[in-house]
């Protein structure tokens, strides 16, 4: 068995810097910079467009322009309905939900 009774703990940071020489970044303000909106939402399968040809990352691919959060129950058989359509259609939930409810919304206007 190791013997750890005659190791001593080095000291390698040394003594800290007199407050004179401290960085003066807890005075600075905590306000984030400003950054504007982006207008234009980039729609799913379009990958920003800059200069040379690049494939999208996953981020910009899954990014729709929709920024409120819609969560509900459902039964494991609707879910497992609505997962399959989506993968099949290549589409988001959230469209496949949008195109219920406009053909939900058409059929009423038309009764």
């Amino acid at each position: 068995m190791a013997d750890f009774k005659n190791i001593r703990r080095q000291r390698t940071l040394g003594m800290p810097p007199p407050p004179e020489e401290a960085s003066l970044n807890l005075d600075a303000p905590e306000v984030a910079p400003f950054s504007p909106p982006v207008s234009t939402p980039i729609r799913r399968g379009e990958g920003v467009a800059t200069g040379a040809h690049r494939s999208p990352d996953g981020r910009s691919l899954r990014r729709s322009g929709r920024t409120l959060q819609f969560a509900t129950r459902v039964s494991p058989e609707f879910d497992a309905r609505l997962r399959h359509i989506a993968e099949r259609d290549n589409l988001l939930l959230v469209e496949i939900m949008e195109k219920a409810l406009d053909l939900y919304e058409a059929t009423l206007c038309r009764n």
